[in-house]
């Protein structure tokens, strides 16, 4: 009896499946095709010509891992990597940390909002080309800040980092701050102004502090807006590339380069496809080995905790 249920729901669960909101789902085609071949196979093509000595053309043949074993006994991968995860880190922590102290700034209902507002969101309309060179001039020791103080009488000022080994990720640091901060504030104000005033008044009533109500109530009830400014901002810093080429151009040296701009050089500067498209190839795992445990658990494994 079950079996004949079964089969006579099938082609009703078939027929809604393909024609439910069908109108929707042929307007959903093209976007589908552009995924499944722009996105999907133009990934496979990477990977699968990552594996070959390919130069100026994807044309060579088979090499198996001989590529992803130059690839990471070159020093300047390696430093690139190295001073992505040191950049990427700090980039993460201080934007976020600052944006949200701007937005609870911001949220006290302050004078001048708009305004103050604007004003710090402006630096995230610019390009990341524009932000670089920017910073370039005033970081540049002749003719920036150094250059000028001194003329001014401060001859011991010093703020040479862009021709510092040492200091030039914090020269990026300072440009990547100045540039997203504003987005991430305005991010975690519209989270913050989600936030049911109740809250806060349930919070007065029992003497909370305001900084416990911050950290135990409302940042946890924000948890929607921190994953969405953390996946933006994490994605920015995985194809970081303009931002490097308009302020240092990955110098001194290679003591500012970033994968990104590795894979450029081998592919079009070098004429070593091959190797671009292994660290290409090994920059998509990074971004997989971070993504899908994420997404398993924020979506996958609410079914079963329910």
């Amino acid at each position: 009896m079950e079996a004949g249920i079964e089969t006579v729901d099938r082609p009703g669960l078939l027929q809604r499946l393909f024609f439910h909101n069908l109108p929707a789902k042929i307007a959903a085609l093209p976007m589908v095709a552009t995924v499944l071949v722009v996105f999907v196979g133009c990934t496979i093509w990477t990977v699968y010509y990552s594996f070959t000595n390919s130069k100026l053309l994807p044309t060579g043949k088979f090499v198996g891992f001989d590529q992803y074993e130059r690839l990471f006994a070159t020093s300047r991968w390696n430093v690139s990597v190295w001073n992505l995860v040191l950049y990427g880190s700090m980039s993460l922590v201080f934007t976020l940390v600052i944006g949200f102290l701007l937005a609870v700034l911001i949220d006290q209902k302050i004078r001048f909002e708009s305004a103050f507002r604007t004003i710090m969101l402006y630096p995230f309309a610019l390009s990341f080309i524009v932000t670089g060179l920017v910073w370039q001039w005033i970081m540049n020791p002749t003719l920036g800040l150094q250059g000028t103080l001194r003329n001014l009488g401060w001859t011991n000022f010093s703020f040479d980092w862009i021709a510092n080994p040492r200091m030039v990720l914090f020269a990026m640091l300072i440009a990547g701050l100045w540039h997203g901060t504003g987005f991430c504030m305005v991010l975690m104000l519209a989270g913050l102004r989600g936030v049911d005033d109740e809250v806060w008044k349930a919070a007065r009533v029992d003497g909370i502090p305001t900084w416990r109500t911050y950290i135990s109530i409302v940042i946890p009830m924000m948890r929607g807006v921190l994953i969405t400014a953390i996946v933006i901002l994490g994605s920015g810093v995985v194809r970081l590339y303009d931002l490097v080429v308009a302020l240092t151009n990955g110098g001194p040296g290679i003591s500012s380069e970033v994968p990104a701009k590795y894979v450029f050089n081998y592919m079009f500067s070098g004429g070593n496809i091959g190797q671009g498209l292994a660290a290409a190839t090994m920059m998509l795992l990074t971004v997989l080995i971070i993504m899908v445990p994420w997404a398993y658990l924020e979506f996958g494994g609410k079914g079963k905790r329910t």
